[in-house]
């Protein structure tokens, strides 16, 4: 072999070695939080910097953007390397979650450096959520703050093992050792009451570079690790596969008549062809076949490996299932207590419906009650009736299907979730399960003898719920009334809900805020439910002023049970005839939350009958969805 042929097979040799051991290196994901302008971007910037993970390009860019806007004069910002959007460059803060990548001889990091603003709470909460350690930091001048108090509460919560109390900025203070203990003396008095009794703590100077990489000369009364060092020792643990198995189905394979997989990343434990599995919810049990990669079958796979799993028997599995070993299955439950953090601007109204997306798994949730509200600067309960943006609780779910979950300091993949808009499909908020409501276990659906069916035979009509909603005034209660006196002249089996009627007894204890405006209606269309198992035409008669809340009512019904009627009136038609003087009352501030007026009306987007009472009579507007539900009976 030629000298030049061997030199390059050499090369390859050493970059093929490079590039396995690179593989082996374990991964740290690393939070950095804290208050605003405490330092984080600066520091991350800095072990950038100090790993050596800038190209030359990149800091021949840093330079020129560190003298055009940069906030260290003529010299380098490190800040400017993670501070991304030009909003944050100006005015030198964090607003959105930057992630950085970079790798030492011992250790691959992913940093996520968060916002300090209460304001991005959320955004914080999205970048603990997969953090495995958390670096806070505290300007020594400033000491331990609200927002300290506040991060820490939140990396308590989600479940991040290792906290890295850094004082940054000891440059400031000269070193000064009185400083730093007074600090860490009063965060770890905090951190007790959070359980977190593990904290690490170091002095630093992010921009000069103390104590970072290396200790530097501005303490020398400090004998600990530098910061690197101390994220290269801690412990990386595999907890979850030393626990029992458990694999969210995420997709069922079926590439061919003769084959059907179940893919999904392992979330705990290991799994070989041969282990018995149960399906949850469900509970039928199987054992593994084969364990199928792209790389070819495997004869073992841990957490943290994405799977097709094939079983010995035909078994109904499906997307949102969970296969979990046998011997030790996940508990399975349809009501929670969970901690919850609110993200969307709009309040969350116990009540509302909402999805849960828990794993791989979506069903439809309701918070039926909030239990308190926590004061993160003093852990102190609070009472709430709504949780505002960024706001933190205790509260119950009621999901409309059995899940399987495990608490989530036990698993955050089966423990953690996300609630989403039913109509806008954003995010609005992100929780975790502590437990599962006892009563859950104990409440079963009761078999009858007779059903719905059976009901509706022997009435000779099929049940449905005719919502009517509008404005007050517009007409909704007059049509109703005209619309049921027609129906049993033709011999039906009526029943009218109207609101006037209905908060005398029923609703009677709720007033007119949002929070009570929801569970007005959530209890209507619960018994406007109950009337259509009972094979009747219920006509409802509400202002239900909001699309959520008619969402749930239609949800409850069954295919074809519910006809949304809108009353369209046009608000100033409406005060014309007000016979109540509601509306005068309200203009004159003698009554509140009145909808129209200061209270919102989401008209319907897609109702089955629109009515507009400026153009057709009530007689003709009654008329007109009688034939519709004659019609649909004859069908």
């Amino acid at each position: 072999m030629a000298p030049a042929e061997e030199t390059a097979g050499a090369i390859a040799a050493d970059v093929e070695a490079w590039l396995e051991a690179h593989r082996r290196k374990g991964l740290l994901r690393v939070l950095t939080c804290g208050s605003v302008d405490d330092g984080k971007s600066t520091l991350i910037g800095r072990l950038l910097y100090d790993a050596r993970a800038i190209f030359d390009d990149h800091l021949a860019t840093l330079e020129a953007d560190s003298a055009r806007v940069g906030t260290q004069g003529g010299d380098i910002d490190f800040a400017l390397l993670v501070d991304g959007l030009a909003a944050e460059r100006e005015q030198g803060i964090t607003i959105d979650v930057a992630y950085r990548f970079f790798a030492t001889e011992r250790r691959k990091f992913i940093v996520a450096d968060c916002p300090g603003h209460e304001q991005y709470t959320r955004n914080m909460v999205t970048g603990a959520s997969t953090a495995d350690a958390a670096i806070l930091l505290v300007d020594a001048r400033k000491g331990v703050l609200t927002q300290t108090r506040r991060h820490a509460y939140l990396v308590s919560l989600l479940g991040v093992r290792h906290l890295i109390l850094a004082v940054n900025k000891m440059d400031l203070v000269d070193g000064a050792q009185a400083v730093f203990d007074a600090i860490v003396a009063e965060f770890t008095a905090f951190a007790a009451k959070l359980g977190q009794t593990e904290v690490h703590a170091v002095p630093l100077s992010a921009l000069r570079g103390d104590n970072v990489l290396t200790a530097g000369t501005l303490t020398p009364w400090y004998d600990g690790p530098p910061l690197m060092t101390l994220l290269e020792r801690l412990p990386v643990g595999d907890d979850l596969a030393a626990g029992p198995f458990r694999l969210p189905v995420q997709w069922v394979n079926r590439p061919g008549p003769d084959f059907r997989g179940f893919a999904g990343l392992i979330a705990a434990g290991s799994v070989a062809p041969g282990d018995a599995v149960k399906v949850l919810p469900g509970g039928a049990v199987s054992r593994v076949a084969r364990l199928v990669t792209a790389d070819g079958d495997l004869d073992r796979a841990v957490a943290g490996q994405s799977v097709t799993l094939t079983l010995t028997d035909e078994i109904e599995v499906s997307r949102g299932a969970v296969l979990a070993a046998a011997d030790a299955p996940l508990e399975v439950a349809d009501q929670f207590e969970a901690t919850l953090v609110w993200m969307d601007e709009e309040p969350l109204l116990p009540g509302r419906p909402y999805l849960i997306r828990l794993g791989t798994r979506q069903a439809g949730v309701q918070v039926t009650d909030l239990k308190h509200r926590v004061n993160v600067n003093t852990l102190e309960p609070q009472p709430a009736t709504r949780l505002e943006l960024n706001a933190i609780a205790v509260a119950k779910l009621s999901l409309d299907a059995p899940v399987a979950f495990a608490p989530y300091p036990e698993n955050r993949d089966l423990g953690g979730f996300i609630l989403i808009d039913r109509i806008s499909n954003r995010t609005v908020g992100a929780g975790m399960i502590r437990f599962a409501l006892r009563r859950a276990h104990n409440l079963h659906w009761q078999a009858l003898s007779v059903d719905k069916a059976a009901r509706a035979a022997l009435k000779r009509q099929t049940g449905v719920v005719v919502w009517f909603t509008g404005l007050s005034g517009a007409g909704k209660s007059t049509i109703a009334d005209l619309v049921e006196k027609r129906l049993h002249a033709l011999g039906r089996h009526t029943y009218l809900l109207d609101g006037d009627n209905v908060r005398h007894g029923l609703n009677r204890d709720l007033g007119f805020t949002d929070e009570d405006r929801v569970e007005n209606i959530r209890r209507v269309a619960e018994v406007a439910r109950l009337m259509v198992d009972a094979g009747l035409i219920v006509m409802v008669s509400f202002i239900s002023p909001f699309r959520a809340e008619r969402r749930l009512a239609r949800d409850l019904m069954g295919p074809g049970e519910f006809v949304e009627v809108h009353v369209d009136t046009p608000l100033a038609v409406a005060e014309q005839r007000d016979v109540k003087g509601l509306y005068r009352k309200a203009r004159d501030g003698q009554l509140k939350n009145f909808t129209g007026i200061d209270s919102p009306y989401e008209p319907p987007e897609a109702a089955e009958i629109v009515i507009d009472t400026t153009r057709e009579s009530p007689e003709a507007a009654a008329e007109r969805i009688v034939a519709r539900l004659e019609a649909r009976d004859e069908r």
